[in-house]
């Protein structure tokens, strides 16, 4: 009984010793920062533009159906488009488009979209816009909503305006202009 005391005497004594709690937060705010704060620069607007190459066909395709059958409710792709300066295949890469797109509608023709903008051209090399939405890819114009971004588009949130230029209904390849706008630090 005597060493059971003892060891508890020693263990209350010293426990302050032995803290190992932090007092880390859950979370903080900010005030908002101005243009001269050194913690957050000007916030800036940047419109890109580029064309998407959807490649369902051929031997080396972009787009691989990895669940379900294509074109039916549910068919889930993975993509990895290149993204080009003009609607040509040939033209200058200026990134890809990475990630998945779903038919997720069984009254209309619509796609969930979730996806990378990775850019590897001039100042936005190695940053990435982030995009998730519905995609009524038979509209004229639909708009896509940008959640956030890394590298130079770190805190970004925008809008992109998608437009189909050519869309081959034999083959299921399809070229889209993308006009993305950006607030970003």
């Amino acid at each position: 009984m005597a060493l059971f005391t003892t060891l508890i005497t020693i263990i209350f004594f010293f426990s302050p010793f032995f803290n190992i709690s932090t007092n880390a937060k859950f979370s903080e705010q900010f005030a908002e920062a101005t243009t001269n704060s050194p913690h957050r620069a000007a916030e800036k607007t940047t419109h890109l533009h580029f064309y998407f190459h959807d490649i369902v066909s051929g031997p080396h395709p972009t787009s691989v159906t990895v669940a379900g059958t294509r074109n039916k409710f549910g068919a889930t792709a993975v993509i990895d488009d290149p993204l080009t300066e003009n609607p040509d295949p040939g033209s200058k890469v200026v990134g890809r488009a990475q990630g998945i797109y779903a038919t997720s509608s069984k009254d209309t023709v619509s796609l969930l979209m979730v996806l990378n903008f990775v850019f590897q051209e001039g100042v936005y090399n190695g940053s990435a816009l982030s995009v998730l939405g519905r995609n009524r890819f038979l509209e004229p114009v639909r708009e896509l909503p940008v959640l956030g971004g890394t590298g130079i588009f770190r805190f970004a949130r925008g809008y992109a305006l998608a437009k189909t230029v050519t869309f081959n209904v034999g083959t299921g390849d399809a070229v889209v202009e993308y006009n993305v706008f950006v607030l970003h630090h």
